[in-house]
């Protein structure tokens, strides 16, 4: 197959994803202005002291602090600090130092990597986080309805009371004892094609086109070599299943399923004390791709974890569990929300469940998970509603 058909492919593909995301975008956009507008006449404020761990490299990051500030000063909010993330101390090492100088909410304001990094500190600790999205996916925040491109609203959400408890997913790299903690993620950690397909995309593109980068560098990487690893999976009654030699294309544990327009895991919930794993793998060049396009799209459309009925080259195992350990039969390379780690032949997924304490808007129908509220008081104590 020439150079020319493959361009030809790649383009007819792009072009049924943004047929796709034109379609489910209006249907978004009429739900996040009703979500709005009924958090900005709910939410309520309290009086403790905040944290904003901030990340200074997003574009926005700047103007979005003197928003914050304001907003602060004309509600008689005097007791907030900020730290900013740097190369050498990420949103952990920021949300430490701030409970440590007595913050009781520390309130992540970046994009998913400063969120996930916020979090892994924030877990188990009792106190609350909140988020303002000024990243390019968000995906966390969208999962949780927490407004994206509305910083008054999502400021609204991380002052207010309303709080729920939601699970931690952990991987943490065996064969690199030198590590100190497991590495949080809150969407989706993986290892194999998505993570090679994450590392090569060039940050200028995806600046310009967003998460549509994302397909342009995978696209580099589709008739890449398969991995294989032995895999012992942790069911939720605590009985071990193994499998040896498991060829796939990628291998994923999800907290959360949902990404902008498709639905990688729709069982994924956010607070069930369970990861959802999937293993993906293809056959046949491009039809197997195609295929797996196809099963993306009818479980998007379905909301089930099922393959399409016409797909033949291509095939998604989903199962849930409370850990999954990997032996790989050469380094890998692995990702946790999008955020690179070293590469690794043995790993190990797990969670934490309901370690975290997140502000958000209440339930409603497009929420992946059954949260369960409670408060939280200036103390940084849980108490149910």
């Amino acid at each position: 197959m020439g150079d020319n058909q493959w361009v030809l492919i790649l383009v007819c593909m792009i072009a049924a994803i943004i047929v796709i995301v034109g379609a489910v975008v209006g249907i978004r956009i009429a739900l996040h202005k009703r979500r709005v507008e009924a958090i900005k006449n709910e939410r309520r404020r309290d009086a403790v002291h905040y944290a904003f761990v901030i990340n200074p490299s997003k574009p926005t990051a700047g103007e979005t602090r003197a928003f914050i500030e304001r907003f602060c000063a004309n509600r008689g909010i005097a007791d907030i600090m900020f730290i900013e993330t740097q190369l050498d101390k990420d949103g952990r090492a920021c949300a430490l130092e701030a409970l440590e100088q007595g913050a009781d909410v520390v309130i992540a304001v970046g994009g998913d990597g400063t969120v996930r990094t916020v979090a892994s500190a924030m877990g188990g600790t009792n106190h609350a986080m909140g988020i303002i999205p000024i990243g390019t996916g968000n995906l966390f925040a969208r999962n949780m309805n927490i407004p994206v491109g509305d910083l008054e609203a999502a400021m609204l959400i991380a002052i207010s009371h309303g709080s729920y408890k939601v699970d931690i997913g952990r991987l943490q790299l065996l064969d690199h004892p030198e590590e100190d903690h497991a590495h949080a993620f809150l969407i989706i950690a993986g290892i194999g094609f998505d993570a090679v397909m994450i590392d090569d995309t060039d940050p200028k593109l995806k600046k310009n086109i967003s998460w549509l980068a994302y397909f342009v560098a995978g696209a580099k990487h589709l008739f890449a070599p398969k991995y294989h690893a032995s895999v012992v999976l942790t069911d939720a009654n605590g009985d071990q299943h193994v499998r040896e030699d498991v060829g796939f294309r990628t291998f994923m544990s999800g907290n959360c399923g949902e990404i902008p327009v498709f639905s990688l895991m729709p069982d994924a919930s956010f607070n069930d004390g369970l990861l959802d794993f999937e293993v993906i793998d293809t056959n046949g060049g491009i039809i197997g791709w195609m295929n797996l396009f196809g099963d993306v799209v009818h479980q998007t459309i379905t909301r089930k974890a099922q393959q399409s009925p016409l797909s033949v080259h291509s095939t998604i195992d989903q199962v849930q569990g409370v850990s999954a350990e990997l032996q790989l039969e050469r380094p890998v390379p692995a990702q946790v929300d999008g955020d690179m780690l070293k590469p690794t032949r043995h790993i190990r997924f797990s969670v934490d469940h309901n370690a975290l304490i997140v502000r958000a808007p209440g339930q409603d129908a497009e929420m992946t998970g059954n949260l369960q509220p409670v408060r939280v008081d200036a103390s940084g104590k849980p108490r149910l509603w």
